[in-house]
C-alpha cells in the first residue's frame, strides 16, 4: 500500500514538476513577444507602422512554427533577427541615409559583405561570438520547450498576415521621404517587400519592350565607320576606331553634389561665380540628373553605360548592384574599341553597392578605390584627387596609348553645417551673406574651382605636347537645394515634385574644356541634355566615331530634344533597352 502511495506521490510530484516547467517555458514565450512588442513600439511611429510591424512580427512567428513547430524556439529566433534587422538599418542609414529594404536581402552578394567587413574590420569576429553564444541557448530551448503549434495553423497564419501587410502596402504606398526618417525599420521593410514582388512580377529587373517576333536593329554607325554592321545578337559592336587624328585623352570629372545656386532666388554668391560652370566655348548647360540630394551612383550609372537608372523604377537605388556584370555597354567600352586605357579614381570602397564589378563589367580595367590610393577616409580635397589623377596618368602614359580617366570629387559632400578643412579656404574668401549652411556651400565649390584650375594649369605645364579632353558635371543637387530653391515648401508638395522629376531640383551643370586641344564636335552637346546622353556628347568632342548603339541613341536625343527616359513616357527608353537585350549588352535582367 505504501508502495502505490508513493507512486502515486511520486507521479504527483512529476507532473506538478511538468505543470511549472510547462508554465515557466510557456511564461518565457510570453516574455519574448511583450519584449518584441516593447522593440517595436519604440522604434516604430504611428498607427499605420506599428499595426504593419506587429504584422510583420506575426508572420515572421507563424513561418518559424509551420518549420519547427515550438513556440519558444520560434519566438527567440523572431526577437533575435528582428534586433538583427534594426541594428541593420541603423547601420544602413548612418551611411546611406536609408533604412533598410527587402532588397537588400534579394540582392545579396560578395561586395556586400566585403564593404560591412571594410567599415567595420571587427564585425567578422563579432558575429562569429554572437553564433557561438546564441547556438547553445537556441539548442537549449528547442530541447526543453514542450509547445507544439499544428503546422496547419501557422501556415494559416502565414497567408493570413500576408494578405493584411500586401494589403496595407497597396492601400497606402510608401512615400518618398519614408526611408530616409531613420524611423519604423520593420515596417517598412515589410512594405518594400510587398513593393520589390510586385515589380519584378509585374516589369523584371528593367523596363524593356518584349521581344519582337525578330531582333530589333540599331541605326547604322556614323559615317566615319561605313563597313559597321547593324547590331544584333551576332554581331558583336567590336568594330575598330579609325579616328585618324591624335585622339586626346579623356578625363571626366563628377563634381559631388555642385549646381549653379544663381537658380535659386535672393541667394548671393561672389563675383564671377557663375563661370565656372561654363565650358570653353563660353556656353553654360544643364545636365538633368536622375538624383536629387543623394545618390551619386545613379549618374555614376548614367554616365558610364549611357542607359537610364529610372529604368529600373523602384529598384534603381540598387542600380549598379543589379547592374554589375549583366550590363555591359557603355562609355569605357566604346572608349577601349579605340584604344584608349580606361581608369577609375573611386573615393570610397570599391566594394561599395558593387561600384567594382558594376564598372569593370562596363569597360574600367584600372578600378582604384579609396584603399589603393592609401586612405581610409572617403572625403578628401578636391586637390588630393587631382594629384591621385597625375600619378595614375604618368603610370598609364607609358603605354603610348591615349587614357580615359573617371574622377570622383568628394569636398561638396554633405554636411555643410560644419566648415571643412578651413586651412584650405581661399585666399581673400569673405562669406556672401546667406545662411551659414549655404555660405559653407559656395566656400567649397569655391575651392572647387581653384583646384580645378590649378589642376589645368599643371596638365598644361607637364604635359605641353599632349592633348586633353574634359568634361565636367555635377551629379545631382545638393539635399540643401530643396531649402534653397522653394523655402518653407510642404513637405508632401516637394515630395509630389520629386516624385514626379520636376527639373527644378534634378538640374545640376555639364562643361566641356579643352587643354591644348579644341573639342572636334559639340553639336550634341544641347544647352540642356540627360545625363545618360553625356557618353556620346564626350565621343563627339573627342572626334570618335559612334558605334552603332550610340548612334541609335543620337537619333533619340535628337527626336527628344535631349530628354531620354522622360520621352515619350519611358517609350523611348523601353525600345532601347530591348535592342541592348537583344545585342547581348544587357544580360540576364
Amino acid at each position: 500500500m505504501s508502495a502505490i502511495a508513493e507512486a502515486v506521490t511520486n507521479q504527483s510530484s512529476r507532473a506538478r514538476s511538468r505543470g511549472a516547467g510547462f508554465a515557466a517555458l510557456a511564461g518565457l514565450t510570453v516574455a519574448v513577444h511583450l519584449a518584441a512588442l516593447a522593440v517595436l513600439f519604440s522604434t516604430e511611429y504611428g498607427p499605420y507602422a506599428i499595426t504593419l510591424s506587429v504584422l510583420a512580427w506575426i508572420f515572421v512567428n507563424c513561418f518559424l512554427l509551420a518549420m519547427l513547430r515550438r513556440p519558444g524556439v520560434c519566438a527567440a529566433l523572431a526577437l533575435a533577427l528582428t534586433l538583427i534587422l534594426i541594428t541593420l538599418s541603423h547601420f544602413k542609414f548612418g551611411i546611406l541615409q536609408l533604412t533598410l529594404t527587402f532588397l537588400d536581402f534579394l540582392i545579396i552578394d560578395r561586395d556586400t559583405f566585403s564593404f560591412l567587413l571594410s567599415v567595420f574590420p571587427r564585425l567578422q569576429m563579432q558575429l562569429i561570438v554572437a553564433g557561438l553564444v546564441t547556438a547553445p541557448v537556441l539548442w537549449a530551448l528547442w530541447r526543453v520547450d514542450p509547445l507544439r503549434v499544428r503546422r496547419r495553423v501557422a501556415l494559416g497564419g502565414v497567408a493570413a498576415t500576408a494578405a493584411l501587410i500586401a494589403a496595407m502596402a497597396v492601400a497606402s504606398p510608401e512615400k518618398a521621404w519614408e526611408p530616409f526618417q531613420g524611423v519604423n525599420h520593420i515596417s517598412n521593410l515589410a512594405r518594400s517587400g510587398v513593393v520589390a514582388v510586385s515589380r519584378l512580377a509585374s516589369t523584371g529587373w528593367i523596363e524593356a519592350d518584349p521581344p519582337a517576333e525578330g531582333p530589333l536593329h540599331l541605326a547604322a554607325a556614323h559615317a566615319a565607320l561605313p563597313s559597321m554592321q547593324a547590331l544584333t545578337p551576332t554581331s558583336a559592336p567590336a568594330a575598330a576606331c579609325d579616328a585618324p587624328a591624335k585622339r586626346p585623352h579623356i578625363i571626366m570629372l563628377l563634381d559631388e553634389s555642385s549646381f549653379d545656386v544663381t537658380s535659386a532666388p535672393d541667394v548671393k554668391v561672389p563675383a564671377g561665380y557663375k563661370d565656372f560652370f561654363k565650358s570653353s566655348d563660353g556656353k553654360q548647360r544643364t545636365m538633368i540628373a536622375e538624383s536629387t540630394g543623394g545618390p551619386t551612383w545613379y549618374t555614376e550609372f548614367n554616365v558610364l553605360t549611357g542607359l537610364s537608372a529610372r529604368s529600373f523604377g523602384d529598384l534603381k537605388f540598387y542600380v549598379t548592384r543589379i547592374a554589375a556584370g549583366r550590363v555591359t555597354r557603355g562609355l569605357p567600352q566604346a572608349l577601349q574599341r579605340c584604344g584608349y586605357k580606361t581608369v577609375s579614381l573611386y573615393p570610397t570602397y570599391g566594394d561599395f553597392l558593387g561600384a567594382r564589378t558594376f564598372q569593370k563589367g562596363t569597360g574600367i580595367e584600372q578600378f582604384i578605390d579609396m584603399a589603393a590610393m592609401g586612405v581610409n577616409e572617403d572625403m578628401q580635397p578636391d586637390s588630393f584627387y587631382y594629384d591621385q589623377a597625375l600619378k595614375a596618368f604618368a603610370r598609364e602614359q607609358a603605354s603610348a596609348s591615349p587614357v580615359f580617366m573617371f574622377v570622383y570629387l568628394t569636398a561638396n559632400h554633405f554636411p555643410w553645417w560644419n566648415v571643412y578643412r578651413p586651412d584650405l579656404t581661399p585666399a581673400g574668401w569673405t562669406p556672401p551673406g546667406n545662411t551659414a549652411e549655404v555660405d559653407e556651400y559656395i566656400r567649397r565649390q569655391t575651392m572647387t574651382a581653384n583646384d580645378y584650375r590649378e589642376f589645368t594649369d599643371r596638365l598644361q605645364r607637364d604635359y605641353p605636347d599632349e592633348s586633353f579632353l574634359v568634361l565636367r558635371f555635377g551629379d545631382h543637387q545638393p539635399a540643401i537645394s530643396q531649402k534653397m530653391l522653394e523655402p518653407g515648401i510642404d513637405q508632401q508638395l516637394l515630395a509630389k515634385r520629386l516624385m514626379a522629376s520636376d527639373p527644378r531640383y534634378y538640374s545640376t551643370y555639364y562643361a566641356i574644356d579643352g587643354i591644348n586641344y579644341t573639342p572636334a564636335n559639340l553639336s550634341s552637346a544641347l544647352e540642356t541634355l540627360d545625363a545618360a546622353y553625356l557618353p556620346l556628347v564626350l565621343q563627339e568632342a573627342a572626334g570618335l566615331p559612334l558605334d552603332a548603339s550610340f548612334a541609335e541613341q543620337k537619333n533619340i536625343m535628337l527626336r527628344c530634344n535631349g530628354a531620354f527616359y522622360a520621352c515619350k513616357k519611358g517609350a523611348e527608353a523601353r525600345r532601347f533597352n530591348r535592342m541592348m537585350i537583344d545585342a547581348g549588352m544587357i544580360k540576364g535582367l
